[in-house]
């Protein structure tokens, strides 16, 4: 009797498959049945009336071309109705990003972290809150010169006007696609198809990539549609997924059962597994090498498979690069506190955009770099507005042999926690752009921070005297070899004078908007002859640049590749 019992128990399994097979048959013509009734009735259903609202407010971005004290060309501008479409042009009345193009970041000012998810495309966002909640039904995005910057929207369920903090915050992405740029630079109305959410929203957050761009891209205003009341009709037809109806997938999937019965009870399967097969056979770098590809969902995946891969990719050694801006939507302390035991030989870490909200906490960040800060040479913690002066205390404590730091947008830090920065000697890289920081704080870091390499003090409005600035830079940061000065609004030839004297190794020099330098004063010529190693050169908007100065640049900088004299009226 026994010899028959395997048999019969594959017989009892392929009947109970015919029968499982018999029942989807069965509900598969249900589904169409209900689809077709609901199709039927939906035109005695009511329709909810369609809301159609411009952005109230500008409530976070990243990045802006114009200045912190005024509204051109500032993020400002996707506030309210069109100001520009359907013109098309270069107009100071639309919303610009800082960048464009790929040579931003192939320059030596500029920090690639490798490992980062290839799925995540995004450079520069914005958030924009709108009047009332709605179930959205369209966006339209009004772009007015060189379109196609925009790679992903998300919808928030916290209404930003609510007077009670939600118990819950979800991003949900509505839309996505890669890199791509438009046929014309022309003006457009941009309606991409988007995915239909279960919450109303009148928070959206535009993400975008000029990378493929020739041009900076301008972008006029937001329009949302949608309704207050939930769509039942469409969340009913959402119910049904037609790939279930394919037959072919039915057939393959009893088929595959079939099979894995048939091995189930195999007299070779019915023995334990002992080994893990040909995974057994590779050297353990091997793996590590391979799986080193991968993304941290992917990794945290695989790591659900055996326990031999579970082994590998907890393995701290593949998270010495550890990037957590693309999941900026979801991570919170918890997801912290599950990575802990995977970071102690992180290097470098990438947090930027994450926590806003309340997503992360001082106590959760704390408890993160005590556990790798003591390895940590590079901190990217741009638009991170969970900062605050405790905060960077933790960074001087934690993070002894830190030397890249960038705190780009994170303009809600308080003036006096910038002073603790001069404490993290070892710095090669600082990034402060668009941040709070005052004269005092930053001529202590200059003063302490000798090895800088790259400083970016861009749009930092609260600096009183950038001659200064550029003196004590030119005394006491010899090696300095990129310096993003964009819009500062007080140097003269006296400061470029010193900073040109004093760092001979600079290769990167932005000027961009800086009003109170004029080519009479021979400023421009001073740098050419003083700086040959001149890569990039910004003396963007000033309107008093002449030909001596770019014969001057001609004959001294033998290695310039990129000048922008935008602005400069011929």
């Amino acid at each position: 009797m026994s010899s028959w019992f395997p048999m019969l128990t594959v017989l009892s399994m392929f009947y109970y498959i015919c029968l499982r097979r018999r029942a989807r048959l069965a509900s598969r013509g249900e589904m169409i049945n209900s689809r077709r009734a609901i199709e039927s009735n939906s035109r005695a259903l009511p329709m909810s009336i369609e809301v159609v609202q411009y952005a109230k407010e500008v409530l976070d971005f990243s990045s802006h071309y114009g200045s912190e004290n005024s509204m051109s060309y500032t993020m400002w501008n996707l506030a309210g109705p069109p100001n520009v479409y359907p013109s098309s042009g270069d107009f100071t009345q639309t919303a610009v990003f800082r960048t464009y193009g790929n040579w931003w970041h192939q320059s030596s000012s500029s920090s690639a972290f490798k490992r980062t998810s290839p799925s995540f495309f995004s450079l520069d966002y914005v958030e924009l809150a709108f009047e009332e909640p709605v179930y959205p039904t369209a966006i339209h995005i009004l772009e007015t010169y060189h379109p196609g910057s925009v790679v992903k929207i998300l919808a928030c369920s916290a209404n930003p006007y609510s007077q009670t903090p939600p118990a819950e915050v979800r991003w949900e992405t509505i839309w996505s696609a890669e890199p791509s740029r438009a046929h014309s630079p022309q003006a457009r109305q941009f309606t991409p198809c988007i995915k239909e959410i279960d919450f109303p929203t009148n928070l959206l957050r535009l993400e975008t990539n000029s990378s493929l761009l020739d041009y900076y891209s301008e972008l006029d205003a937001v329009e949302l549609h949608g309704v207050k009341e939930k769509p039942m009709l469409s969340l009913k037809i959402a119910t049904i997924d037609m790939s279930d109806l394919d037959e072919d997938e039915y057939d393959d999937e009893d088929g595959c059962g079939i099979d894995c019965l048939t091995n189930q009870f195999s007299s070779s399967s019915l023995r334990d597994w002992t080994s893990n097969g040909y995974f057994d056979k590779l050297p353990y770098e091997l793996i590590q090498l391979i799986i080193s590809h991968l993304a941290l969902p992917d990794l945290c995946r695989l790591a659900q498979t055996c326990k031999l891969l579970y082994q590998h990719c907890c393995d701290p050694l593949q998270y010495t690069y550890l990037s957590l801006q693309p999941y900026w939507a979801t991570l919170t302390d918890a997801s912290l506190e599950y990575l802990l035991p995977r970071c102690t030989l992180v290097q470098w870490l990438n947090l930027s955009w994450t926590g806003n909200r309340g997503f992360i906490t001082t106590s959760g960040f704390s408890r993160l770099l005590k556990v790798c800060g003591s390895e940590l040479v590079c901190l990217k913690l741009a638009c991170g507005h969970f900062l605050n002066e405790a905060c960077l205390e933790v960074i001087v404590e934690m993070c002894p042999t830190l030397q890249e730091l960038n705190l780009s947008s994170c303009d809600k830090l308080p003036p006096p926690a910038f002073s603790h920065i001069s404490k993290l000697c070892g710095l090669k890289r600082l990034v402060l752009y668009r941040t709070k920081i005052e004269q005092t704080a930053l001529l202590s870091i200059l003063n302490f921070c000798r090895e800088l390499q790259h400083l970016n003090l861009g749009s930092c409005v609260l600096i009183e005297d950038y001659d200064l600035i550029a003196g004590v830079i030119g005394a006491k940061c010899k090696k300095l070899r990129s310096l993003d000065l964009w819009r500062c609004k007080n140097i003269t030839e006296k400061g470029i004078t010193e900073l040109a004297s004093g760092c001979p190794h600079l290769e990167e020099l932005d000027l961009g908007w800086c009003p109170t330098l004029h080519s009479g004063t021979g400023c421009f010529t001073n740098l050419a002859r003083k700086l040959p190693g001149l890569r990039k050169l910004f003396l963007t908007a000033n309107r008093s640049v002449c030909d001596s100065d770019i014969e001057e640049l001609a004959a001294n900088c033998q290695h310039l590749q990129y000048l922008d004299i935008l602005g400069k009226y011929c």
